[in-house]
C-alpha cells in the first residue's frame, strides 16, 4: 500500500481535474476571451467543451471551429426550416447564422435576460432597419425601452429560430394564427391585470363576427392586425393610431368602403354588460322573452302529452264498457263518422315544404358560424378556408325564405280560395279563453276539457309567430347582409343591434318550432309518430264536428 499509494492518488488528481487545467492553461494566453467568458451564458462550460485539439501546443492550422448544432441539435432542427435558413441555402451571405444573432460565443447574452431583449430590436434591425424604426416607436417597442419584460419583442411574435414568412401557414403571423399569437399576451388575465391592459380583447373579439369567421377558417376577415396596425401598433389616443377614433373610417374603410363618414364608428370590442344601451335593451328583452315563451310552451305541451297518455291508456277498457258511445266525445275522442278534414290546399302545402327546406338550412348554417366547432357544423367548414360556402348557402336560403314569404302574400291576394282558407287563422277573441281554459285543462287546474276549435290558438300561435319572425329576421339579415351600406349611412349601433336580434330571434324560432310545431306535428299522440297534412293536405287528427258544419266540408268553424 505504501508502495503504490502515492501514484494512485496523482492519477485520481489527475482524472477529476483534467477538464479544469486546460481552461487554466488558455486563459495565460487567450486573456481576453477568459474574461468575456465569465460573463456570457456560456460562463459554465470549459474551453474544451466547444475547442477540439486545445491541447497541442502549438495549435493545428486550419482546425474547424465549434459548430453550434453539436449541443443545440433542437434549435438547429428549427432554424434550417426558417426563412434565414432558406437564404443562406440560396447563396445570401448576409443571411444571419447564430453568431450575428446571439453574438460571439464568448460573449453571448442568456435569451431571456432583459439586456438580451432590449438589444433584440436592433440586432433584427441590421437587416429590417424599417420595420425596426416602426417597432420602436409602437406601444411594444416603448415598453421594451423603458425595462417592462412582459413586453414582447420581434421573437415573441416570429418565433425565435424557425422564423417563417408571414405567408406561411404554419407562421404564427399567418393570417389565421394573428388572434392566437396577440392572444399569448392580450388572453392573459393575470398580465393584463398587472400591465393595467383590458382584459376582455380576446373574448370580445373572439364574439364578434371577426373572430367567428376566423375561428371557422376564413383567411379574407379582419384580425386584429388589421385594425391595430402590425409593427407601428400605437395607442388608441395617439393621432397616428390606426385606432384613433379619427383615424377608425380609413382603417374601417379598407374592408368597408366609406364607413363612418356620416357617424363616428363607435364601441368595437364590447361584452355582456359592457355593451351600447340599445344592445342591452335588446339582450334584456331577449333574456324575459326566451324562457318566458318557451317555459310556457313546455307546461302546455306536457300538460297536454300527459293528459293524453293517461287516456289513451285506458281507451281500451273505456271503448269495451261504453262501445264507442256519445259519452267517448268528453274524453276527446272523435265520432264515429268523423270524415279527414282538408288542412293544406296543394298551393300551401308546396309553401310549407319550401318554407320548411329553407328555414331548417338556415338555422344549420346561421348556427355554424357562432358555433363552428360543433359536429354539425363541421361539414360546411370543410372548405372555410379557401372558398367560403356556408355563407354562400345561408344567403341562398335567405333568399328563397324571403321569396317564398312574398309568393305567400301574393297568392292571398290574387286566390280567392286560398284567402278564405287563410281567414281560418285569423285571431278571434274567443281563441284567448279557448287557449286559457285548455291551458288550464292541462295543468290538471278543471276537469272538463274545453271545446277546441279545428283551427285553433295552437296552429294560429304558430301561423303568426311565423310571420313576425320572418319580418324580424328578413329586416335584421338584410341589415348584416348590407353592411357596407349601413356603415356608410348609419351608425355602428345599427349592426350591433341587428346582429343581436337576428341571434336571439333565431334562438327562439328555432326552439319554439322544436317544443310547439314539432309536438304539434310529430310527438302529440294524438297524431304520432306523423301529421300527414304537410304532404297528403288531410290530417290524422279527428275533430269532433261543430254544429252548423256539413259533413266531408274542408271549412273550418268559420265557415259554418
Amino acid at each position: 500500500m505504501t508502495r503504490f499509494g502515492p501514484p494512485l492518488l496523482l492519477l485520481l488528481v489527475g482524472f477529476l481535474f483534467q477538464g479544469v487545467l486546460p481552461a487554466e492553461e488558455c486563459t495565460t494566453c487567450h486573456t481576453e476571451q477568459a474574461g468575456k467568458l465569465t460573463k456570457s451564458a456560456h460562463g459554465s462550460l470549459t474551453c474544451d467543451t466547444c475547442h477540439e485539439q486545445h491541447e497541442k501546443f502549438p495549435h493545428p492550422a486550419n482546425v474547424a471551429k465549434p459548430v453550434c448544432a453539436t449541443c443545440h441539435a433542437d434549435e438547429s432542427t428549427e432554424f434550417q426550416k426558417s426563412v434565414h435558413s432558406d437564404e443562406q441555402k440560396k447563396g445570401n451571405t448576409a443571411a444571419p447564422d447564430c453568431g450575428l444573432c446571439h453574438g460571439s460565443a464568448h460573449e453571448l447574452l442568456k435569451p431571456k435576460t432583459e439586456a438580451f431583449r432590449k438589444a433584440l430590436p436592433d440586432q433584427c434591425g441590421m437587416c429590417h432597419s424599417d420595420i425596426a424604426e416602426q417597432f420602436k416607436t409602437s406601444v411594444h417597442g416603448m415598453a421594451v425601452a423603458s425595462g417592462i419584460g412582459q413586453a414582447p419583442v420581434c421573437s415573441d411574435c416570429h418565433g425565435s429560430h424557425a422564423i417563417l414568412r408571414h405567408t406561411n401557414v404554419n407562421s404564427p403571423v399567418f393570417r389565421t394564427h394573428v388572434r392566437d399569437t396577440c392572444g399569448g399576451c392580450h388572453g392573459n388575465v393575470q398580465l393584463s391585470r398587472q400591465m393595467k391592459m383590458p382584459e376582455d380583447r380576446l373574448v370580445s373579439f373572439d364574439e364578434s363576427f371577426h373572430g367567428l369567421a376566423a375561428k371557422a377558417g376564413n383567411q379574407t376577415v379582419a384580425n386584429c392586425a388589421s385594425c391595430h396596425g402590425v409593427h407601428h401598433i400605437l395607442p388608441s389616443t395617439d393621432p397616428k393610431s390606426m385606432i384613433n377614433p379619427k383615424n377608425l373610417p380609413a382603417t374601417c374603410g379598407q374592408c368597408h368602403p366609406g364607413a363612418g363618414k356620416r357617424f363616428a364608428i363607435t364601441q368595437v370590442h364590447f361584452l355582456q354588460g359592457k355593451e351600447s344601451q340599445a344592445v342591452a335593451w335588446v339582450r334584456q328583452f331577449y333574456s324575459l322573452v326566451i324562457p318566458l315563451t318557451l317555459g310556457l310552451m313546455l307546461l302546455h305541451n306536457l300538460g297536454d302529452w300527459l293528459r293524453k297518455l293517461f287516456r289513451l291508456r285506458s281507451r281500451r277498457m273505456v271503448l269495451a264498457t261504453a262501445r264507442q258511445s256519445a259519452h267517448a266525445d268528453s274524453h276527446g275522442l272523435a265520432h264515429a263518422d268523423a270524415q279527414p278534414e282538408m288542412r293544406m290546399l296543394p298551393f300551401e302545402r308546396v309553401q310549407h315544404l319550401v318554407t320548411a327546406v329553407s328555414f331548417l338550412v338556415l338555422v344549420w348554417t346561421g348556427f355554424a358560424l357562432k358555433y363552428p366547432d360543433q359536429w354539425w357544423a363541421r361539414p360546411l367548414m370543410m372548405t372555410e378556408a379557401s372558398r367560403p360556402m356556408r355563407s354562400l348557402i345561408h344567403r341562398a336560403a335567405a333568399i328563397v325564405f324571403m321569396a317564398i314569404s312574398v309568393t305567400h302574400l301574393i297568392s292571398l291576394i290574387v286566390n280567392r280560395k286560398l284567402r278564405h282558407h287563410w281567414m281560418e287563422l285569423a285571431p278571434k277573441v274567443s281563441d284567448a279563453t279557448e287557449a286559457a281554459g285548455t291551458f288550464a285543462y292541462n295543468l290538471g287546474l278543471i276537469q272538463t276539457k274545453p271545446a277546441r276549435s279545428a283551427h285553433s290558438y295552437v296552429e294560429k300561435a304558430e301561423y303568426w309567430a311565423v310571420v313576425w319572425g320572418a319580418i324580424v329576421m328578413v329586416a335584421s339579415g338584410c341589415i348584416l347582409w348590407a353592411n357596407n351600406l349601413i356603415l356608410s349611412h348609419f351608425s355602428k349601433d345599427w349592426l350591433d343591434v341587428a346582429t343581436s336580434v337576428h341571434f336571439y330571434e333565431a334562438v327562439l324560432a328555432t326552439l319554439a318550432i322544436v317544443i310547439w310545431h314539432f309536438y304539434s306535428a310529430i310527438f302529440d299522440p294524438d297524431v304520432y309518430p306523423l301529421d300527414t297534412a304537410w304532404y297528403s293536405g288531410f290530417s290524422v287528427r279527428k275533430h269532433a264536428k261543430h254544429e252548423g258544419e256539413k259533413p266531408g266540408s274542408d271549412k273550418g268553424p268559420a265557415h259554418k
